[in-house]
């Protein structure tokens, strides 16, 4: 009978140990070769998985119970001298990884790490039996593992633990970076944040105090009686921005829909419906570069206050800044990239648009208010400018080129050209500009905002402007969306919104450069060898 329909049989990748087990861990191991990356030592890492499999010992086991974390034991008795150290006889039992250890035969000395802390644990064969500790003696450096015990003080005054016995709870089949070396690379550390976060103890305390913001942001919007609400993350029409949108298709309705560029539209909806003040903490998708400042997939927090105007949000931004800054960092005077940013209420300038361009940028009035002077000087500075772009547009490369970089402590500009602020409320004196401002520092935008325009036939025409320079190229432009209009028709208080880019607000408290850092995983390009 021939065999020829049969699948050839994949040869066998040889271990440094003789096990019935060894066969089980070869699927594993051909991806690692597909990869490039099985070596010796993750070899002889499996060959150590398998001994373990041989002693009866279970690789994955759920059955140890943690009473107590690192953190609670070093806060309650660290303090203690060692006469009162030895009058304790609580017994704990702790769980962490391995993180380093140091053998000297029937003794050995290891570092475990939880989520909150690390701490010394010290495994001797006369306290844990001749037997297990041998069986100990097979774990290694990134392994998870249960330990049970009582406190010492070692000769060097480090409190430890006195291991009476040590769990295997989950075998680690790679190595953790090597010690002094760590995981250094940039790319690789975004991409396999899972041992970024193990490694690196800098990026563990990026995102707890990420979490701490959020949740700060959160409290201080309760606080002051926003209610929280979703709304759409896939819409038939993409608006709240100008943003080329990520597009994609469902297949039961037959229609096109677009990921959020932002939430806006919708939420100022809801004020037409009668709610007066609400926020959304949202996920937002913009297709757009990567940057230091742009993951195509980032957070914002979006909130609308009725019968407030964008004065009114200016002070709002800057109490409710303060007090993330506090629940966060401790402090308003925070450090980012060794500059002191002053945060404490009352100190944030606030400059009308064209008086920063001439101010702060440096550009004379006759050369941003004429549009072919305007234009060679954007052309000059290598930035291109689209066929019929307005005025106000050529403003505002401008100001992004010769304006922003310069705005490092908080600064409210406001003041925007009408053109450019296709959801904004005209200046009741100046309908040329808006009652928009944007706030910087850092020389980033970190949030943008207005007096929300609810007169639907201006409304109506601003979005017919903007289907015009859609039509002449612009990607970003915003689409016509009927019905939000026909929603102002029914009545939308005056109101006052606004939206933070929660990923730059966490680069501030964090002194983080690059907006990566922040984000636990950044869209990266696909790796090669890493399959589909």
């Amino acid at each position: 009978m021939s065999n020829s329909g049969n699948k050839p049989q994949q040869k066998q990748i040889k271990l440094p140990v003789k096990s019935p087990f060894v066969d089980y861990f070869q699927p594993m191991l051909r991806a690692m070769q597909d990869r490039g990356e099985l070596n010796e030592v993750l070899k002889n890492r499996v060959g150590k998985a398998c001994t373990l499999l041989d002693a009866g010992v279970k690789l994955f086991p759920n059955t140890f119970r943690r009473d107590t974390k690192i953190e609670t034991i070093l806060e309650k008795y660290d303090g203690l001298e060692t006469e009162a150290l030895e009058k304790v006889e609580e017994q704990f039992a702790i769980a962490g990884r391995i993180v380093a250890h140091r053998s000297f035969g029937k003794v050995t000395f290891f570092q475990l790490q939880d989520v909150s802390g690390r701490m010394q644990v010290y495994a001797a064969r006369d306290e844990m039996g001749a037997d297990d500790y041998q069986i100990f003696k097979k774990y290694d450096v990134g392994d998870i593992v249960g330990v049970r015990g009582g406190l010492f003080r070692t000769k060097t005054g480090e409190l430890t633990v006195m291991a009476k016995s040590v769990m295997l709870i989950t075998k680690s089949m790679r190595p953790l970076p090597e010690k002094y070396h760590g995981l250094k690379d940039v790319e690789t550390r975004y991409r396999q944040r899972y041992v970024d976060l193990i490694v690196n103890e800098r990026s563990r305390q990026i995102f707890e105090t990420r979490a701490k913001i959020v949740r700060a942001f959160r409290d201080f919007m309760h606080d002051h009686d926003f209610m929280e609400v979703e709304t759409p993350m896939m819409q038939s029409i993409p608006g709240g921005a100008t943003a080329k949108p990520f597009e994609t298709y469902h297949n039961a309705l037959d229609m096109q829909l677009f990921m959020r560029i932002a939430p806006e539209l919708y939420l100022k909806r809801l004020l037409v419906g009668g709610f007066e003040k609400v926020f959304e903490i949202n996920r937002n998708f913009r297709n757009e570069g990567i940057d230091t400042q742009h993951n195509p997939e980032f957070t914002m927090c979006e909130f609308y206050w009725a019968y407030a105007n964008f004065h009114d949000l200016m002070d709002f931004t800057e109490q409710l800044f303060a007090h993330i800054a506090m629940e966060a960092c401790g402090t308003t005077k925070v450090t980012y990239q060794d500059q002191i940013i002053d945060l404490t209420p009352g100190t944030w300038k606030r400059v009308d648009f064209y008086s920063s361009l001439e101010e702060i940028g440096g550009i004379p009035k006759d050369v941003y208010t004429d549009y072919d002077k305007a234009v060679a000087l954007v052309k000059k500075e290598g930035e291109k400018v689209i066929d019929d772009e307005k005025l106000g547009k050529i403003q505002a490369k401008l100001f992004d080129i010769f304006v922003e970089p310069k705005l490092i402590q908080p600064h409210f500009i406001y003041g925007y050209p009408t053109e450019i602020s296709p959801l904004s409320r005209r200046n009741d004196e100046d309908p040329t500009v808006t009652d928009r401002y944007e706030l910087f520092m850092t020389g980033c935008e970190l949030a943008n905002a207005f007096s929300e325009l609810n007169d639907p036939v201006d409304q109506r025409g601003r979005f017919e402007e903007q289907v015009k320079e859609k039509d002449a190229g612009d990607e970003e432009a915003h689409c016509m969306d009927d019905d939000y209009v026909r929603a102002l028709e029914y009545g939308m208080p005056p109101a006052a919104g606004q939206g933070v880019g929660i990923d730059r607000l966490a680069m501030l408290l964090t002194d983080s450069p690059s907006i990566r850092e922040v984000i636990l995983f950044p869209l990266l390009r696909r790796e090669v060898n890493a399959g589909s």
